[in-house]
């Protein structure tokens, strides 16, 4: 069976404009809609919205061949034209020589040198591109000789090239699950409606009327619809690869003779992919189009990746289906290839079974010996490596920054460096050298430097809450510019979403730490129960437990915080399972907070339940955890509502779970009788995670009550909000309600 690849309507305008021609760019020169850096000044050394939006945010950095050139991405934003645009810069290896490759007015991404570096290819107005690059070591380099090798209809976003470059693999998508009248009538392509039978029928801030699918092309031809082969072709057709709604190219990887690509994919449809997390590992044969997978049988397992002489192969694996908090499992396994046949998956381990915390990102060194990663730990981000025996810790404790793992690993006369990103509170995305043998750390880039030089340096506090039943919970403190112990200040204490996250020294551009102190308030930052970074007991202990433990963990926090003579009043302020954990204080705080703030939160547990488009996460986390033994792939008697392809129904609001029925009892919208404090209430239209009717009902709720309180609703926004000028409306709003009711 051959998928068809589906025309999408955005890259329709654009896409083929350009015919499979060769012409030259000179890069030096401006294209109409350029974005360049910013020259913003800071007035009196405060961090606004508007300086926090002016910084460039830096992307997917890629070694040369030769290891003296890195080719990273920076997306620039223009609030009046309410839109970003990614170009593409140089510098070297060592942090010298900064220079700018493209000045082009519209995005580039996914830039990936080929011709062992005399060259790269990109993706550019949902099509690829190659492009020779002229001046690679002077200071004006260029892209000449520009060819568009690719003619898609339905575009391509991502891609990754073998390992000889002869070839291709690139995701596109298909015509997904859920139709529209002119799918059946195309003199009805004026109608609007969608049409399921199916659960999944919309995901995160779309309807799927398209999934993505990964493809092969041979570059020795024009890459386009007949010359590709769909990986997953002979399969369901509406199988994702890669899973929706974030992963990409990374969940897919080249063996290093190019023979094989292994990848993860949730093979499920419907009701039972609505209520799986059961992704697996694929080995795919690109001669054959034989496939064959690594019997996990549980949760996730994503980011497969290949050892340097193909004989091993080691991935991210969570053991339990329906949970996606689980323990991130670092696992291996050996390739034994038999002749030109499908390979032996044999001796599968956990590397990681005696480590304390999640492990992500997986590279291998060059010498296949040791695999590095990182790892939530403590609060920080950090940097590991392990044998299959040792692991050991590369970036230190007292190093307050989020590494991610190394995009290059490079061995010098003075041994072993790490190529990679970091960040913290203090400043977004940069890259950093890190010296393997004693973890010390260099900049590469200072992308914003001549920015946030400009901006009044600030304190950050780490310190140990002791919780109602005697435990010690990191609680980052972020005090204002020019601190007077003295004086008295407001403050905000932050309600993690996720359930299941970090509060760490990762830089967010929508809940941004440094920019709420620099407006004069002390920032509460609790790693309440449920939080990554300590252990999985402290991390389970959420699940079915909403209204419980990690609500008196915050109150601890806040009456801390309070008992210091310099905070006066304080907001409560969160997103997503943060917005129900101030809907949920709201009703039970007493008089502890002065405000509060729930961006995209949960109000009503029930409703949610039915509302929500991953059937898995409320079913885990609203109490379907006791014991239970079937069949793997069982389904449940027609209409019994209890179990569905193995997984139990035991979080669903007719569950007679004791810790589901507690759970709904306790919901948020039971306690509207004891809302007193004012709160604003945000949602985006476009939310299908948490539909925005829950904003809606809290802001309701709030009004009958007499409660002060303001609704924004953002109709072409999602979980997040995303496009410029709605981001500086929104963070102008959030700032105007906390003074309003904390000055």
């Amino acid at each position: 069976m051959t998928h068809s690849i589906t025309t999408r309507g955005l890259y329709l305008a654009a896409a083929f404009a350009i015919a499979m021609t060769n012409f030259t760019n000179c890069s030096d020169k401006e294209a109409a809609g350029y974005i360049g850096q910013s020259d913003i000044a800071v007035e009196d050394g405060k961090m606004t919205p508007e300086v926090m939006l002016s910084l460039g945010r830096l992307s997917d950095p890629q070694l040369s061949p030769d290891g003296k050139t890195i080719l990273y991405g920076v997306s620039y934003t223009s609030v009046p034209d309410n839109r970003s645009c990614r170009n593409l810069f140089l510098v070297n290896a060592d942090g010298t020589c900064r220079r700018q490759l493209t000045r082009e007015g519209s995005s580039i991404s996914c830039a990936r040198w080929t011709e062992g570096g005399r060259s790269i290819m990109y993706i550019q107005k949902g099509q690829l591109l190659k492009a020779t690059v002229r001046g690679l070591g002077g200071n004006s380099p260029k892209l000449v000789k520009k060819t568009v090798i690719s003619d898609i209809p339905a575009g391509i976003s991502e891609f990754k090239l073998s390992p000889d470059g002869s070839r291709i693999m690139f995701v596109s998508t298909v015509k997904g699950a859920v139709s529209t009248p002119a799918d059946s009538d195309p003199a009805l392509d004026k109608a609007t409606a969608y049409k399921t039978d199916d659960l999944m029928y919309r995901h995160w801030d779309h309807w799927v009327t398209e999934v993505p699918h990964t493809f092969i092309a041979s570059l020795d031809k024009p890459v386009n619809t007949e010359s590709s082969i769909d990986i997953l072709a002979g399969e369901n057709e509406i199988y994702e690869l890669p899973t929706e709604p974030f992963s990409g190219i990374e969940q897919l990887d080249w063996s290093p003779d190019g023979r094989f690509i292994a990848y993860s994919c949730r093979k499920k449809t419907g009701r039972q992919y609505a209520f799986s997390t059961d992704t697996e590992i694929y080995i795919y044969n690109v001669g054959s189009g034989e496939c064959k997978v690594i019997p996990m049988g549980g949760g996730y397992d994503t980011d497969p990746v290949w050892s340097p002489d193909g004989s091993r192969i080691a991935w991210i694996s969570m053991e339990r289906d329906g949970y996606e908090a689980d323990k991130t499992r670092l696992m291996m396994a050996d390739v034994n290839h038999v002749n030109d046949g499908m390979p032996e998956i044999l001796n599968i381990r956990d590397l990681t079974a005696d480590f304390k915390y999640n492990a992500a990102g997986p590279v291998w060194s060059s010498d296949g010996k040791w695999i590095y990663f990182n790892a939530l730990s403590e609060g920080l981000q950090a940097i590991y490596k392990t044998d299959g025996q040792d692991i050991v810790r590369i970036t230190g404790e007292d190093k307050w920054y989020d590494f991610n793992s190394p995009f290059a690993i490079v061995e010098t006369e003075d041994g072993t460096e790490l190529l990679a990103s970091w960040c913290s509170m203090d400043f977004p995305n940069e890259l950093v050298r890190i010296k393997e043998n004693d973890g010390s750390c260099e900049s590469i880039t200072t992308e914003n430097d001549h920015i946030l030089s400009q901006v009044a340096p600030h304190k950050t506090e780490a310190r140990m809450v002791r919780t109602v039943d005697g435990k010690d919970m990191l609680t980052w403190v972020v005090y204002p510019p020019e601190f007077d112990s003295t004086k008295v200040y407001p403050s905000i204490l932050i309600c993690l979403g996720g359930p299941q996250g970090t509060l760490s020294q990762g830089w967010s551009y929508r809940w941004n730490y440094r920019l709420m102190s620099a407006q004069g308030y002390v920032v509460v930052l609790p790693n309440r129960r449920g939080t990554t970074a300590f252990g999985q007991e402290w991390t389970e202990q959420i699940s079915g437990d909403y209204p419980g433990l990690n609500m008196q963990d915050y109150l601890a926090a806040a009456r801390e915080l309070k008992a210091e003579p310099y905070i006066g009043k304080m907001a409560a302020c969160g997103a997503s399972y943060g917005g129900y954990s101030v809907y949920y204080l709201a009703g039970i705080h007493q008089d502890v907070f002065d405000c509060f703030i729930a961006h995209a939160g949960i109000f009503d547990e029930k409703y949610m339940y039915y509302e929500t488009e991953e059937m898995w996460f409320p079913n885990w986390d609203n109490g379907g955890l006791e014991e239970y033994s079937y069949t793997p792939g069982q389904t449940g008697p027609a209409g019994d509502g209890k179990t569905f392809g193995g997984i139990r129904q035991g979080g669903s609001p007719w569950s007679d779970n004791p810790k589901a029925v507690r759970h709904y009892a306790n919901s948020p919208a039971a306690r509207v009788t004891e809302w007193h404090t004012p709160i604003l209430c945000i949602h985006g239209a476009m939310d299908f995670r948490i539909p925005y009717d829950q904003g809606m009902a809290a802001f309701n709720a709030a009004r009958m009550m007499g409660v002060p309180s303001r609704l924004i609703v953002f109709p072409d926004e999602n979980h997040w909000i995303l496009k410029p000028q709605n981001a500086l409306y929104w963070h102008r709003e959030y700032f105007s309600w906390l003074d309003q009711w904390c000055r």
